[in-house]
């Protein structure tokens, strides 16, 4: 991955702490939690860490945050790293579990209760939210607060011994029932929770929140600079809290941005594990996901995403960001770089009815006209060809220029042809097309300089392959997700035309030696790639054209 060039209000903010020797080694995490996989949302936060890691000189950790053992697995912590890896092309400086300091917690916990600064409370969660209060309403203080440090300290080992049931009590941070932000009002750091974690075993049965195991695993680490998301900047005073209160000596500092919001897309893990674990979709790599596997299975580079989340920018304020614009980055890239082939998705036989039986001829064609070094490929022409049926028609509207009743029409890179008849099936449907060829034409223009308006693919029927072709639309077909009706879900708004299969595709015979994941554009069409899971299938990455600029 290239240098990032840009500036943001982050780096601005790193740059001063270099520069006044504040820090004097920059260090990142990426922290994800295991329990679902990557999306394009989390593409912003890698983006941010690890670019500033790299731009400065530092060091970038990957950090799952497994502390919920309820929601994570295995699946997900391999999916995270590879996708991680495959983003930023290489891997991170450490691999870190936050399940690895589930030791020191605790063992800050207990400083916190010795300290006077924690307590046992053994309020249910209904309870704790009516004591809590309400944004113009001070909070209650819990009748377990003033416990005394030996009570909290042996009720706090019992808890750890196992001996209380899910949700009897919990550990609570002793900071201010009155305070404006109501992440300082008492939040429980601790809760009790029987169940197998997917690295500890049954070591634990009381697992600390995130609130109070994300800073003191910013400070294990050395983490300079800890960027997050902006639904996180109320809770950065209890953040500070814990650095300041448990006595490390590295204290990292918060910094929050706004989310990356994507139109006709959701960031929910949650919904989107709903789709996969539903069927809606057929994995949490169908390529109409916004996850990044399948992001990458359709056919979207690294390159391409980390220029998108460039391009829509690092800043403090919301905003929703258009889905084309991820689209005309990728276009943007593999205008460059892919190779040209044809393919006739929907295709119908057209007899050259004046060309010899049984001859076969090559015409050579560029294999991307944006790169010369890419050089030209033959392609066979004979009697029999296919082209797409959406490229004929008996009753053409105005100004249609492909082929048509006395209309002509060149073959791309081939000759002239020229309508003559049809033959049909028995209900009447269009079997074949009759045409005559100008043989002098060439791949050049009509000897007789006539003009020729329109220009279309096609194939030879006898030097071809079959496949599929799968062509995406949104998923979602609202612009805003986030703006949907109370009374309404999600659901109400999935695209039920999200996905076109053609069936037996007729394309190039070149492409019958496509790796899995290799781009072509396929002309006319668009740009597509060879899938992955599905055999003999391809995956439309992108139309062709912008259809808004940028």
């Amino acid at each position: 991955m290239e240098e990032n060039k840009a500036t943001n209000f982050l780096y601005e903010i790193i740059e001063s702490d270099l520069k006044s020797g504040k820090v004097k080694e920059i260090r990142t995490r990426f922290p994800p939690e295991p329990n679902g996989y990557l999306h394009i949302g989390s593409a912003k936060a890698i983006y941010i860490n690890y670019m500033a890691a790299k731009k400065y000189g530092g060091r970038f950790n990957l950090r799952y945050d497994d502390t919920n053992p309820s929601k994570e697995d295995d699946e997900f912590v391999q999916s995270i790293y590879e996708d991680l890896v495959w983003l930023i092309g290489e891997e991170p400086d450490a691999v870190c579990y936050g399940s690895d300091y589930f030791d020191k917690c605790y063992e800050y916990a207990v400083k916190l209760i010795k300290d006077g600064k924690a307590y046992v409370c053994n309020l249910s969660p209904e309870e704790m939210r009516e004591y809590r209060g309400t944004l113009t309403e001070p909070g209650r203080e819990s009748p377990y607060r003033n416990r005394s440090v030996e009570e909290n300290l042996e009720l706090f080992e019992r808890m750890k011994n196992g001996e209380f049931p899910d949700g009897y009590c919990t550990l609570r941070a002793k900071i201010d029932m009155a305070s404006p932000n109501m992440n300082m009002r008492d939040p429980a750091i601790y809760r009790i929770l029987h169940k197998e974690h997917h690295r500890q075993g049954n070591k634990w049965c009381i697992y600390p929140l995130y609130d109070f195991a994300h800073p003191i695993q910013d400070a294990i680490e050395g983490i300079t600079h800890s960027m997050c998301s902006i639904e996180f900047e109320n809770h950065r005073p209890l953040y500070d809290w814990v650095i300041d209160n448990i006595g490390v000596e590295h204290k990292p500092h918060q910094y929050e941005f706004a989310r990356l919001n994507v139109t006709n897309t959701v960031m929910s893990k949650r919904y989107l594990r709903q789709l996969v674990e539903t069927g809606v979709v057929d994995g949490w790599d169908d390529p109409r996901m916004p996850t990044l596997r399948a992001l990458r299975r359709r056919g979207y580079t690294p390159e391409a995403i980390f220029d998108f989340v460039e391009r829509a920018g690092v800043a403090k304020t919301y905003s929703i960001v258009d889905y084309a614009l991820l689209e005309h980055c990728i276009r943007e890239e593999l205008n460059r770089t892919a190779l040209r082939r044809i393919a006739v998705l929907d295709p119908i036989k057209v007899i050259v009815e004046n060309y010899p039986e049984g001859k076969t001829e090559y015409f050579e064609i560029a294999n991307n006209p944006n790169d010369e070094s890419a050089g030209k490929r033959k392609v066979a022409f004979t009697r029999e060809i296919y082209i797409d049926s959406e490229d004929f028609s008996l009753n053409p509207p105005p100004k249609y220029f492909r082929l048509k009743p006395d209309g002509e029409v060149r073959l791309m890179g081939a000759y002239i042809i020229k309508y003559k008849d049809v033959v049909r099936n028995e209900d009447g449907s269009i079997r074949e097309i009759i045409c005559t060829a100008d043989l002098e034409s060439g791949c050049g223009n009509p000897v007789d300089g006539r003009k020729i308006k329109g220009t279309i693919h096609w194939v030879s029927a006898s030097d071809c392959i079959e496949a599929d072709v799968y062509v995406y639309d949104k998923l979602f077909n609202i612009e805003n997700t986030n703006a949907i009706a109370e009374n309404e879900t999600y659901d109400d708004y999935l695209n039920k035309d999200s996905v076109k299969i053609y069936k037996n595709c007729k394309l190039e015979k070149a492409l019958a030696d496509a790796k899995p994941s290799e781009k072509f554009q396929f002309v006319r069409k668009g740009y597509f790639c060879k899938d992955t899971k599905r055999e003999n299938t391809f995956n439309q990455i992108v139309e062709l054209k912008d259809s808004k600029p940028f």
